[in-house]
């Protein structure tokens, strides 16, 4: 018997695989065969340009190899440009885009094959690409930074399945560059640790993503999301599910990362995706629930309602997931979750519109958000979702105005009259939770809140609350571990500043001033206007003895905030008020 001769090289692997494939298939498979490969031909053609070989075809993929990891981003690159081209000039119904996934390292040659860790991770790798981009390892990355004017995101450490030690993974927006930059842009700033080095000692989540408006008219765009915000309501009252909130869910409105990404970047085994179309006074609905960990489409369903019982279409769609996810995750209960009705359909665009201006957070937008929650209320002043909306904008301004008393009690009154309606809607546990907090009384606050969290499990508000109330009832090592759940929850949230800057404050009482000082600047790098944390790192660094460090931030301090008043420090609402004489001390130090 004669040895096989087997080679050991260092290789770049591309691993390229086609979107949309199947659903050709399903519709029409000569169609689907043909388009195929005519982008395959083109693929292997530009492949063969830039010195590298075609290997491994099977399916809806193929695999490409080259000795230069340069000449494999130029291919790669070249190629989805030229996709890009075929696919602009084709029906958008016969479409075909590719995901590609470059990986550097050592692979063996054998008269059988191509093999190495390189080959799958490379495989792997693709499934975090968007349509049309390129997603490459931290390795490639080294060997091509500096020779490219394409812009990565970078990802960080993945687990990718089957793959013994985590991969830096890096991301290129599609040739077409026709995706939005929000998405984009939160990825790029946001410190997110991938889920699966972060949760596998949690439950697995469930996220639902904005879905898509494939109607024409572009001032419909509300329903679409106002269908999901009631989903994603009824979801979080699901025991034992965590939910992913909507502030981080819809930064991923283009979805061109692909599930595997979104999953990660969100902390969520499941995604609920989809997309609306109105027309002729109806409402059709597709959507599907996705593992992200395996691209598994667990189920889809399609549903066609008249305008009018749009308000019923949450319990149809969001019954199904539910059941479904019943029988793909342990101890999820089917519980009361879309049992109250919307009174009237007038009413449920009002708040969603209202919603919409409020997620803007502009002093106009809030302006025109309270104007239409007013409108919903003098339409249906009974409704519990209209008189929580009222509360959540009154509680809001409150907290901007430093516990203005009137506004307080305004939330006291719409909260306990939404509870009158509906005695098992977190919202309004969760604002009377909050207004005890901003009162002094954080042990009063624990009760509402801790209520909240019965009725909704998920309630990222309610998080944040529960551990600011710990923390101004100077219990730091609780408020730490709640506000860590609620991050967790929301990796994008809107008012993720906030959530850090409490994290930093029970730091402060811990007198962990390292962690004070690396949280503080977490908060500053979602809003750098944002006081309260550049206050706490000041005295976070005259504590550590970094007293020139602390002189020349409470420079850029008093800069950024001229007007800044020791009462902003006496009002933080401590139970102990020696603790807000013990932060301007800190502050103090830098004088």
């Amino acid at each position: 018997m004669v040895d096989q001769q087997v080679i050991r090289q260092l290789s770049t692997i591309c691993a390229l695989d086609a979107v949309g494939f199947s659903r050709l298939m399903n519709e029409n498979q000569e169609t689907a065969v043909k388009i195929f490969y005519e982008r395959r031909n083109l693929i292997a053609e530009t492949v063969g340009e830039f010195g590298g070989r075609v290997f491994g075809a099977a399916g809806d993929s193929l695999m490409a190899e080259f000795g230069s990891p340069v000449e494999a981003l130029r291919a790669m690159l070249e190629a989805q440009t030229r996709l890009d081209k075929l696919n602009a000039a084709a029906a958008e119904n016969l479409r075909m885009p590719f995901r590609i996934g470059v990986a550097t390292g050592v692979v063996i040659q054998s008269e059988d094959g191509t093999f190495g860790d390189c080959v799958n991770i490379s495989a792997r790798l693709q499934e975090f690409s968007p349509p049309g981009g390129v997603a490459i390892t931290g390795t490639t990355h080294e060997h091509i930074s500096g020779k490219f004017s394409v812009e990565f995101t970078d990802l960080g450490l993945m687990q990718l399945k089957n793959i013994a030690l985590p991969v830096r993974i890096l991301v290129s927006a599609p040739a077409s560059g026709q995706t939005t930059s929000r998405a984009f842009a939160a990825v790029r700033s946001s410190i997110v640790q991938p889920a699966n080095t972060e949760t596998k000692d949690h439950q697995p989540a469930i996220a639902v993503l904005p879905f898509q408006n494939s109607s024409p008219d572009r001032s419909t765009d509300y329903l679409a999301d106002g269908i999901v915000d009631d989903i994603i309501h009824g979801l979080a009252a699901t025991r034992s599910l965590p939910v992913i909130a909507r502030d981080s869910s819809f930064q991923f409105r283009d979805q061109w990362l692909g599930a595997a990404a979104i999953g990660n970047l969100l902390g969520a085994r499941y995604l609920v995706m989809g997309s609306v179309a109105s027309f002729d006074k109806r409402i059709r609905l597709s959507a599907s629930l996705t593992d992200s960990g395996n691209g598994r489409v667990i189920w889809s369903g399609r549903f066609e309602r008249s305008l009018e019982e749009l308000t019923q279409l949450q319990d149809d769609l969001g019954g199904e997931i539910v059941s479904t996810l019943e029988r793909e995750v342990d101890r999820v209960e089917q519980v009361r979750t879309f049992q109250i009705p919307w009174e009237r359909l007038q009413t449920w665009q009002l708040v969603r519109r209202g919603r919409w201006h409020m997620q803007r957070r502009t002093r106009a937008d809030m302006e025109a958000a309270l104007k239409l929650f007013q409108q919903a209320y003098d339409e249906d002043p009974n409704s519990s979702s209209v008189l929580s909306e009222l509360a959540w904008w009154y509680l809001w301004r409150g907290w901007l105005n430093r516990g203005e008393p009137g506004d307080l009690a305004r939330v006291a009154d719409l909260s306990q009259r939404a509870l009158l309606v509906d005695s098992q809607d977190a919202r309004p546990y969760a604002f009377l939770g909050s207004i005890e907090v901003l009162r002094r009384r954080p042990l009063a606050a624990l009760d509402f809140l801790q209520q909240a969290l019965h009725y909704n499990p998920s309630f990222v508000l309610a998080y944040q609350a529960m551990g600011s109330a710990r923390l101004m009832a100077s219990r730091p090592q609780e408020a730490i571990t709640v506000l860590k759940r609620a991050d967790r929850l929301s990796p994008f949230e809107n008012y993720r500043f906030h959530t850090l800057g409490e994290l930093a404050a029970a730091y402060t009482l811990m007198e962990d001033w390292p962690a004070v000082i690396s949280t503080a600047e977490r908060s500053l790098s979602f809003a750098q206007d944002y006081f309260y944390p550049r206050f706490l790192k000041i005295g976070a660094l005259v504590r550590s003895g970094q007293i020139e460090a602390a002189r020349t931030e409470r420079e850029l301090f008093e800069a950024r905030h001229p007007r800044f008043n020791r009462s902003w420090i006496d009002w933080i609402p401590f139970a102990d008020g020696s603790i807000n004489q013990r932060l301007l001390d800190n502050f103090d130090g830098a004088g």
